[in-house]
């Protein structure tokens, strides 16, 4: 199985390219690592060619939201790479986030009861911790939308996720970016309104 790597600035939009290319191609998303800075590395798994689509979808939706995308296809990846991708995960102690974003630090509750709906997600992120609290409480108090959780990636990027049905989801994220206001820097504010399983495997349940 070859291995994808696609980097790109804030959690906002690393969950929305992220999205996009497991949407496109047969791959599997493996998580996201956290670089130290507001870049985020994506790795995907899965054959050559579907890499190959993931990569180039990736690229377009990186570029569609105003960021750009460093990509990578490991067609053969040597057996000693596993080390490098495969570590326990921890919190950071200088911002209190984690290393990574991993399906496995979120597994399904036993007695979840099947269900074909996936609820849209907001996605709400700033440069600054009052204004990200000042737009969730705004974001709940105007829509009937579920807290998912809070992450941090470093430089006081911090986002928020909500979920419900679209509508909702789109009112609470318009009134969240309006509360940002002068209380610090909106970076992004997106609604998914079908996100991937494999996405929605990153997030608390």
């Amino acid at each position: 199985m070859a291995l994808g790597f696609i980097e790109v600035p804030f959690f906002s939009i690393t969950a929305l390219v992220a999205d996009a290319a497991v949407k496109m191609s047969a791959v599997r998303l493996l998580g996201f690592e956290t670089t130290g800075n507001e870049n985020l590395l994506i790795r995907l798994e899965g054959d050559v060619a579907a890499i190959g689509a993931a990569l180039a979808t990736a690229e377009q939706r990186a570029e569609a939201l105003g960021a750009k995308a460093i990509t990578r296809c490991l067609a053969n990846p040597d057996a000693a790479m596993s080390k490098l991708l495969n570590f326990p995960n921890a919190q950071n102690a200088l911002y209190g986030g984690p290393d990574q974003f991993l399906p496995s630090d979120y597994p399904e509750p036993k007695d979840k009861i099947m269900s074909n709906k996936q609820e849209a997600l907001g996605i709400l992120e700033t440069q600054g911790l009052t204004a990200i609290l000042e737009a969730t409480d705004a974001m709940l108090k105007s829509a009937d939308v579920t807290l998912v959780g809070k992450e941090k990636i470093g430089a006081a990027y911090v986002t928020v996720i909500v979920k419900g049905d679209v509508a909702a989801v789109t009112a609470a994220v318009e009134a969240g970016a309006k509360a940002v206001g002068p209380l610090g820097k909106l970076i992004a504010a997106h609604v998914i309104a079908r996100p991937h399983d494999d996405l929605v495997s990153l997030l608390p349940k």
